[in-house]
Parts: structure tokens; C-alpha cells; sequence
């Protein structure tokens, strides 16, 4: 319906009442310099974060997000990391250095997935800025790894499908 607005409210353990706009399509308009490898229900499938971290989220997000993820929700597991490994850091530490936006508790990979529902945010540059930072990591895998030895770095190549940089293709 010409005009209507996309509206999308969150109640979750992490948010209460808070809603947003989405105002583009899909996957698709993102800023000219931000280029995911990964979208979040491919991230989602590979395992990242001990699958622990959208447990809480089914509502909010679109069903075919969640048809083959890895999540577990009693607990933080390693094991359902693509690379097996703890890459995580606790959502205390984010919050102390102040990487944390009150519209985005979770932080970068919540933000990611609004962003890639169509939410536009005053926080879109930051978080922009942030995965950029994170690419120097693809840098030192592809320096340090012979192509496809996915046993080497293991930690530092989860922590880039942490940031939807596809670490297998390095």
C-alpha cells in the first residue's frame, strides 16, 4: 500500500517498546563503502558468536533467518562457531568502551541486522567506520595463512565472520 510504513517493534530480554522505521528494501541501498561479505542469516547459518546471540530475536526478524542457524539458547557455545573457537568478547566489555548505541544493546551485529532490514540510523556512520577498522584482520590472515588452511588463525578468521568478512575465502 503506497504510503503505509514499514514499522518494526521490538520486545525482547534486551529492549522494550522500542520500534523502527525500515525505509529501504531488503539488502540492498547500503552506503557505497559498505560492502558485507556475509548477510546476517548467511552468518547466522556458519555459526558465529557461540550461537547465543538472537535467541531472544525470532519476533523481530525475518523466519528464514533462523531455519538453519546454529543457536543455542542456554548458553554461549564455541562449538557452533564455524571455526570452533571463542571469538567473543562479553557484551561488558563493548558496553565499558562505549561501542554500545542505546538503540542497539547488542552492538555491531544487531546494528547490521536492522540496518540490513532497511532501518537508515544516526549510528549508521560509526558502525560503518568500525567494519572498515575490522578488515585489517583479513589483512593478517591472508599475510600469515596459506589459502584454505582454515586451521590457522582460527580465532582471529571467526572473529571476521563475527563482522560478515566470509574468512573462508582467504
Amino acid at each position: 500500500m503506497a504510503g503505509r510504513k514499514n514499522i518494526i517493534k521490538v520486545r525482547d530480554k534486551m529492549q522494550r517498546d522500542y520500534e523502527y522505521e525500515l525505509i529501504e528494501p531488503k539488502g540492498k541501498n547500503f552506503a557505497p563503502e559498505f560492502r558485507p561479505h556475509l548477510s546476517p542469516k548467511q552468518m547466522l547459518e556458519l555459526g558465529v558468536f557461540g550461537g547465543k546471540y538472537m535467541t531472544d530475536t525470532r519476533g523481530e526478524f525475518p523466519d528464514p533467518w533462523f531455519k538453519k542457524a546454529k543457536l543455542c539458547s542456554e548458553k554461549h557455545d564455541p562449538k557452533l562457531n564455524y571455526f570452533k573457537i571463542n571469538a567473543s568478547q562479553p557484551l561488558r566489555v563493548w558496553q565499558a568502551k562505549g561501542w554500545i548505541h542505546p538503540d542497539d544493546p547488542r552492538g555491531w551485529f544487531q546494528w547490521y541486522c536492522r540496518y540490513y532490514l532497511g532501518r537508515r540510523h544516526e549510528d549508521d556512520e560509526r558502525q560503518i567506520k568500525r567494519w572498515q577498522a575490522f578488515k585489517r584482520h583479513w589483512g593478517a590472515v591472508k599475510k600469515n595463512c596459506l589459502d584454505g588452511d582454515y586451521d590457522c588463525r582460527r580465532k582471529q578468521r571467526q572473529a571476521l565472520l563475527h563482522w560478515a568478512y566470509d574468512s573462508r575465502k582467504i
